[in-house]
């Protein structure tokens, strides 16, 4: 499938191993993997940003082959999932910052453009979310409440 708002057909991607047992060289249990993961989310990382941290610092590939289930799964059980999905929260983020920008450059006519295709973008997936019960029925993006949205 391509893209929203641009050409590109966006069919590149990374390839998970074959295999989805845990590696020999891995020392660390599931439960300590599912703390270690808890531990991070309280810090403040995002899910996308806890698997990364693992990855690089931690040698654990894949979340999912260690312990039985995702990284946001693991979260959600401990009552740490953060509240809005994490894409629409990167999206609001990029359109506050987008918006901070254009009070400082008012005559900035292409961020002016580029900020109506994010915000059309979070309206988009806020109707996806609502669709799949993810967020409630009630919410509803607004510009001038975002900024709280993303400081909090």
């Amino acid at each position: 499938m391509g893209r929203m708002h641009c050409p590109g057909k966006g069919i590149a991607r990374s390839a998970l191993p074959y295999r989805t047992s845990v590696p020999s060289w891995m020392k660390m249990s599931p439960g300590q993997v599912s703390e270690l993961v808890c531990k991070l989310a309280k810090k403040g990382l995002l899910p996308s940003q806890i698997g990364v941290m693992l990855r690089d610092s931690y040698g654990i590939a894949q979340v999912k082959n260690v312990t039985g289930s995702k990284i946001l799964r693991v979260l959600r059980v401990n009552g740490l999932a953060p509240q809005i999905p994490e894409d629409l929260y990167c999206l609001i983020k990029k359109a506050v910052s987008m918006r901070k920008h254009l009070e400082r450059n008012r005559k900035d006519k292409d961020s002016k453009f580029r900020l109506i295709l994010v915000e059309s973008r979070i309206h988009r997936i806020t109707r996806y979310y609502k669709r799949v019960k993810k967020l409630p029925p009630t919410w509803k993006y607004q510009a001038a409440t975002a900024s709280a949205l993303v400081s909090a």
